[in-house]
């Protein structure tokens, strides 16, 4: 079972995601976490530093490469592993992310979206950008204005896929976020056994 976690910067996906493999642990269960990240925080800290802001298509263009081969590496490794596999960031944040520089979906992204294994659900953390810009000053790590976090919560739910995905509560303080992550994915193990029982 694949689960794939999605939001905007500071919704506390990574943290969320940490603690969720924690819990699945802790009730004697395999699981799996893989990080499909572009290399965007550290070219936001980089462009803050130098004062400089690529292209938008030049930025897309390197963050899409090194999505692209971190989601085909995972989705290899999570083929061949038994267990639960917590997938933090997908193809759909880079669709998101060029929503909000105004460029096109293109053909690549949704024909991977569509070849790839799906996911047994997309589960999507939301949080009021506010806090999220709130969240991402306090840990001092990267640099996201509140206007491009605005412009990402609204591109996201601008996607076709958005309709579909689960939504979560991120507002609240840590462990909540994991805790409602942990019953959604009790849920879906309960719905996958009721269903391969009426199989057999």
């Amino acid at each position: 079972m694949i689960i794939v976690l999605t939001g905007i910067d500071g919704s506390g996906k990574s943290t969320a995601a940490r603690a969720l493999v924690s819990a699945v642990e802790a009730d004697g269960c395999r699981v799996l976490l893989l990080n499909n990240h572009a290399g965007r925080r550290s070219m936001s800290v980089l462009g803050a530093k130098l004062g400089i802001r690529l292209p938008d298509r030049v930025a897309d263009a390197i963050e899409t490469t090194f999505r692209v081969w971190n989601v085909l590496v995972n989705h290899l490794r999570a083929s061949r592993f038994d267990g639960l596999v917590v997938m933090d960031r997908h193809l759909y944040c880079q669709l998101a992310l060029r929503g909000t520089k105004g460029l096109r979906r293109g053909r690549l992204l949704p024909w991977l979206l569509d070849a790839l294994p799906a996911p047994a659900a997309v589960v999507h953390l939301e949080v009021d950008p506010r806090l999220a810009h709130h969240r991402i000053v306090s840990r001092g790590t990267d640099a996201e204005t509140l206007d491009d976090l605005v412009a990402f919560d609204r591109a996201y739910r601008q996607l076709p896929e958005y309709s579909s995905f689960l939504k979560v509560d991120a507002s609240a303080p840590s462990p909540e976020p994991a805790r409602r992550l942990a019953v959604v994915v009790r849920q879906l193990k309960t719905a996958e056994a009721q269903a391969a029982l009426q199989n057999d």
